[in-house]
């Protein structure tokens, strides 16, 4: 396989989970209170969005690079 189908494959399969997923969310752990041993913590999620021109654009890259690869 052609290294250049290679990474339009994964610009393709980067675009659609960015397209299915619409951000990366992840958990942080915050100590709140520590009194001796006994300790209180605080879960908070965020959020990274990832807008869907960007997942877009990756997807038409990765098909640009595909027939690229096909057509040479």
């Amino acid at each position: 396989m052609k290294p250049i189908m290679l990474v339009g494959i994964v610009l393709v399969v980067i675009g659609v989970v960015s397209l299915v997923y619409q951000g990366i969310t992840y958990t942080t752990r915050e100590k709140v209170l520590q009194i001796g041993p006994l300790e209180a913590t605080k879960k908070t999620e965020k959020t990274i969005p990832l807008p869907p021109l960007l997942g877009g654009a990756s997807l038409v890259a990765g098909i640009v690079l595909i027939t690229i690869g096909v057509k040479k």
